[in-house]
């Protein structure tokens, strides 16, 4: 844990010319079948929608940039359900570069997200994270999210069942 003290961290709103390094990130957690429900690498293009509904006014796309200017990882917060009587829940995603893994970037980024969700009217903030990603549950569980939800066998990944596990707190 002291070395975690050591690295200091900052972050930025996300730049049309940080999707590269953002899918970059992404794509380098799916053959892990951790994190991801995606079975397959995706492309640049199909994620232009997506960065544009990450609006820094409501829900926000971070990234965190290495000493060396390379993105290291990356936080979203997105829409929940998708109806207005939802828009004081978002959901957070993070993704971390596999080097910076175990630094404290993680509690970086979810520390902020909780601090900064009642300056965009969300009180209530969500993580869905697989059953077996045992490093995502504990970084949420010592954040006190509680296990809201429990979907059993809800995925299959490579014929693999697995568990969808809804962590939930209320920040406002």
């Amino acid at each position: 844990m002291s070395t975690q003290n050591q690295v200091s961290f900052t972050h930025r709103i996300a730049r049309l010319d940080d999707l590269p390094a953002i899918v970059a990130i992404y794509n380098s957690t799916v053959a892990s079948r951790m994190v991801t429900a995606d079975t397959e690498e995706i492309a640049v293009e199909s994620r232009l929608n997506w960065f544009h509904e990450h609006t820094p006014e409501k829900r926000p796309l971070w990234v965190v940039e290495g000493e060396d200017g390379q993105i290291i990882g990356w936080l979203s917060f997105s829409n929940f359900y998708g109806r207005p009587a939802y828009s004081g829940t978002a959901e957070l995603s993070i993704y971390l570069h596999e080097s910076t893994r175990r630094q404290g970037l993680g509690r970086y980024l979810l520390e902020q997200a909780i601090q900064f969700a009642p300056q965009i009217q969300v009180h209530t903030l969500l993580g869905f994270i697989f059953g077996h990603n045992v490093p995502s549950m504990n970084l949420f569980a010592s954040f006190n999210f509680e296990i809201w939800a429990n979907m059993p066998r809800v995925a299959n990944l490579d014929g693999i069942e697995r568990d969808l596990i809804i962590f939930g707190k209320r920040v406002a």
